[in-house]
């Protein structure tokens, strides 16, 4: 079965439109991975104040080959190009960071249903 990683990025107040712009800034660098199912970007709604980052992997040796990747590292360094030539700091949104903290999460998918 599947794995599902969560990447769980604390967004101070007023930093989720950039950190919603870098992300789709770099739409198509994940999706031809190999092993990759899925992505989604999160958006806190009530009670916390955590974006999360879902993906879903064939496998745990796919979510590794995806980090080591060339196209991770040019979607992060694209983040950091932009946030530099628009004067935002070091990479990572309007007078500092867009996200404060990040964690990851990792879970094996034990039961999946779809809508019919």
């Amino acid at each position: 079965m599947s794995i599902v990683k969560f990447n769980v990025l604390t967004v101070p107040e007023g930093a989720g439109e950039t950190l919603e712009q870098r992300f789709a800034n770099r739409a198509g660098l994940v999706e031809n991975q190999p092993g990759f199912e899925e992505f989604q970007l999160l958006r806190p709604v009530e009670g916390t104040d955590k974006y999360l980052v879902y993906t879903r992997w064939a496998d745990e040796e796919s979510f590794q080959n995806w980090l080591r990747s060339e196209a991770f590292g040019r979607g992060h360094a694209q983040a950091a190009d932009e946030a530099a030539a628009s004067g935002h700091g070091h990479g990572h949104g309007h007078g500092g960071p867009a996200a404060t903290g990040s964690e990851l999460w990792g879970f094996e998918v034990v039961e999946h249903v779809t809508a019919k």
